[in-house]
C-alpha cells in the first residue's frame, strides 16, 4: 500500500491535467492500480481527497516559489526573487497540466462550495504575500511611497497567470520570459531610486 503522501504526489498531477472535478477516489485508484477501498480508507470522500490535493499543491508552490523568495533580502530583492522563482516554476513544468493553482482558480471561480472557498483562500494567501512584500519594499525605501500594494500585487499576479495560460492553451512558452521581464519592469517603474541620468559628453551642452 502506498503512503498518503505518495498518493497525493500523483493526485496533484492528475488534477492539474484533468481538473479538480475530474479527480475522484475511483479515478485515482485506477491510475495507481490500487483498490478503490484502499484510497477511500485514506481520504474518506471525494471532497476530502480534493481538499488534500489542493493542500499538497500549496506546499509545492511554497517550496518552489515562496521559499526561494524568502531566502533573499527583504524589500526589492525579495520581490525580484519571487518573480524569478515563479517564472522558473512555470518553465520547469512541475505539474502535468501547468500551474495547479492557476488552473484551479479558473475552474472553480464560478462554482460555489467548500472547494472553491479553499482555492480562494490559497490564492488570497498568495496575493497577501505579494502585497506584504510590496509594503515592506515601500517601508525600506525601495519602492515609491505612492505605490499601491494591492494594485501592484494584482498586476504581478496577472503576469504569471497570463504566462501559464499562454504556455498551456497556446503551447507557447515565450510568455514566461515576457512575464519575467514585465515583473522586473513593474518594479523598476515604481522604484524609489530613479535610474541614473545619461552622462553628457565633455564639452557638450545638454
Amino acid at each position: 500500500m502506498r503512503s498518503r503522501s505518495a498518493i497525493l504526489e500523483r493526485s496533484v498531477q492528475l488534477a492539474s491535467r484533468d481538473g479538480m472535478e475530474g479527480l475522484s477516489i475511483g479515478s485515482l485508484a485506477d491510475d495507481l492500480g490500487l483498490h478503490k477501498s484502499s484510497v477511500h480508507a485514506l481520504f474518506g470522500s471525494k471532497d476530502e481527497l480534493q481538499l488534500a490535493t489542493l493542500a499538497q499543491a500549496r506546499e509545492i508552490l511554497l517550496s518552489h516559489v515562496v521559499a526561494p523568495g524568502l531566502a533573499s533580502d527583504p524589500g526589492l530583492p525579495r520581490l525580484r526573487r519571487i518573480g524569478d522563482a515563479w517564472c522558473d516554476y512555470l518553465a520547469a513544468e512541475v505539474f502535468l497540466g501547468g500551474c495547479f493553482l492557476c488552473a484551479a482558480s479558473a475552474e472553480m471561480d464560478g462554482r460555489p462550495g467548500p472547494l472553491r472557498d479553499a482555492v480562494a483562500a490559497v490564492m488570497g494567501e498568495w496575493i497577501g504575500l505579494l502585497s506584504a512584500n510590496i509594503r515592506n519594499a515601500i517601508e525600506r525605501g525601495g519602492l515609491r511611497a505612492d505605490t499601491d500594494p494591492a494594485a501592484m500585487a494584482f498586476r504581478l499576479n496577472a503576469l504569471g497567470m497570463a504566462a501559464n495560460w499562454q504556455k498551456q492553451l497556446m503551447d507557447d512558452p515565450s510568455g514566461i520570459e515576457n512575464a519575467r521581464a514585465a515583473w522586473r519592469k513593474e518594479l523598476e517603474m515604481h522604484s524609489a531610486r530613479p535610474a541614473p541620468e545619461a552622462r553628457v559628453p565633455h564639452g557638450h551642452v545638454a
